[in-house]
């Protein structure tokens, strides 16, 4: 496998997608990460027939980091009653063009989508067919051009943080849909689900997992950056 394995156990694994992979199918009808998963497991553990491979959650095509997957039914099901009651944290590292208005902020927001053009737009409260969306977000580090900011996800909104965070004026880098200037060479944009924390749907003790970031000159600057700052605490 390209991506790498952060956790496993009889129930779930955990994957650090790269971008560029999609979590299922689509209707590209690309490969997925959910099949590259079960070949992998299949080969593993030598399996002769289909490997179960649950679906728990997904990650934008241009989006890196943590994906879960159930490797059993009980631990599927499990999963999605965490992620509905929101018992999970999600926290994501986001590069922005512009510092927002506050160092840190929560941000209410109601969201549309759009289905067609596969976008979403924040919109007024009361507007047809729009959900609320609620994150909150923090300043880490800064460049001479761009920002780090850490998202905690609250709702998982479809595009939820490029949305919001086009709506407050910041956006993020390489996402030309949302409206940054110019595309990512390798089409990625920076947004990476670096962090979850949840209770594991079978022997309930605390799973937490970070997710290393992608090798790229400015997620390893921002890293240098946060590795320098922990060391002075």
């Amino acid at each position: 496998m390209v991506n790498e394995i952060l956790f496993e156990d009889n129930h779930i694994i955990v994957v650090n997608k790269i971008t560029g992979d999609i979590v299922q199918a689509d209707r590209t009808e690309d490969p997925t990460l959910r099949d590259t998963v079960k070949d992998y497991l299949k080969e593993k553990y030598q399996k002769p027939g289909n490997v179960f491979v649950g679906v728990v959650h997904r990650l934008d095509r241009p989006v890196s980091g943590a994906v879960i997957f159930a490797k059993t039914s009980k631990a599927l099901k499990r999963l999605n009653s965490i992620f509905k009651a929101r018992e999970i944290k999600k926290v994501y590292w986001v590069v922005v063009d512009k510092a927002p208005p506050r160092q840190e902020d929560k941000l209410i927001n109601y969201l549309r989508r759009n289905a067609t053009k596969n976008k979403s737009y924040v919109v007024d409260e009361g507007t047809k067919d729009a959900v609320y969306a609620e994150l909150e977000y923090k300043v880490l580090a800064g460049s001479d051009r761009y920002y780090l900011l850490e998202v905690l996800l609250h709702t998982g909104r479809h595009h939820q943080i490029r949305a919001q965070m086009a709506g407050l004026g910041c956006r993020i880098k390489g996402d030309l849909k949302y409206g940054f200037p110019r595309s990512n060479p390798d089409a990625s944009i920076h947004l990476h689900a670096r962090f979850i924390e949840f209770i594991h749907p079978v022997n309930k003790e605390i799973i937490t997992i970070t997710a290393p970031l992608p090798d790229d000159p400015l997620w390893n600057f921002f890293g240098r950056e946060m590795s320098h700052k922990e060391k002075l605490k």
